[in-house]
């Protein structure tokens, strides 16, 4: 009478393992094997698929190399003792391929760990506060224009403080090292030199192209008649960029005018300018 199959993964009877196999311990031993490798399932994931699915392929070359030599025992009896030897090594090659597979993670950690990668995937970047740039600048001269109605830039002659801002070769222009959103913020003091009216333009530069809508106008009337303002710009730069400061006048009398210290007061410059990218510090 036939026996029943000791796994459905090899089409194998007691009887036909006995060709070479020696005794019932053996025979045993194979059916305990064979039924840990039937209560294997299938495991997935993005990063162990390829482990489980290499110990799977030599699971199965195993069986398959082990069927093939069961069948040529029973027809061969004679080479029992050396396809005995043979099927011990696919044993031990088969017992590593089960053992790599029970030491995957089971398909709830798989799924765990799938879901925390993809949570770290979703999450935003790491906020950091942006390297800030700045430049203080101030010029102690008086500067005047040489020419009626022409555009004559203001240059400086002092850095009080810089760090990523700083002044060119040539120090009318005010160049950034990094690109962000900046603030220049400026003041000066006029003064007219004779009597009569005035008119002084002020407006921006950008890399030496004049920043539509950028323009101011000052009317001043009248000998010794100083006149103090400020206005602020925002400025969308890139690195190496430069910004100049230009003024026209109407009359070589208005002038932007410096003032030596005179106790108690502080020396008065003729221009100061801050710049800063302190805008949206966090990114």
């Amino acid at each position: 009478m036939a026996t029943a199959p000791i796994s459905r993964r090899l089409n194998l009877t007691r009887d036909q393992l006995a060709a070479f196999l020696t005794d019932q311990q053996q025979i045993r031993q194979f059916e305990q094997l064979f039924s840990v490798v039937d209560q294997i399932q299938v495991i997935t994931g993005t990063d162990f698929e390829y482990q489980a699915d290499s110990a799977a392929a030599t699971a199965n070359e195993a069986l398959a190399q082990l069927a093939a030599l069961a069948e040529q025992s029973a027809i061969n009896c004679a080479l029992a003792e050396n396809k005995a030897s043979q099927a011990m090594t696919l044993v031990d090659n088969l017992t590593k391929a089960v053992q790599a597979l029970q030491l995957a993670p089971s398909t709830n950690q798989l799924d765990t760990l799938t879901k925390a990668v993809e949570g770290l995937q979703m999450a935003p970047p790491a906020r950091e506060f942006k390297r800030s740039r700045y430049g203080s600048f101030f010029d102690t001269t008086t500067q005047t224009a040489t020419t009626i109605n022409t555009a004559t830039a203001i240059t400086f002659n002092n850095t009080d403080l810089s760090n990523g801002v700083y002044l060119g070769t040539q120090t009318s222009r005010v160049y950034v090292d990094t690109r962000g959103i900046y603030n220049f913020d400026t003041s000066f003091q006029l003064d007219k030199t004779t009597g009569g009216l005035g008119e002084f333009y002020f407006w921006f530069r950008l890399n030496g192209a004049d920043v539509p809508n950028s323009a101011s106008q000052i009317r001043i009337q009248g000998n010794d008649a100083e006149i103090f303002s400020s206005l602020n710009y925002f400025f969308d730069l890139n690195a190496g960029d430069y910004v100049e400061l230009m003024f026209s006048t109407s009359s070589l009398s208005v002038q932007l005018l410096s003032v030596p210290a005179a106790a108690p007061v502080p020396g008065i410059p003729s221009i100061i300018l801050t710049v800063s990218n302190n805008i949206g510090g966090i990114q």
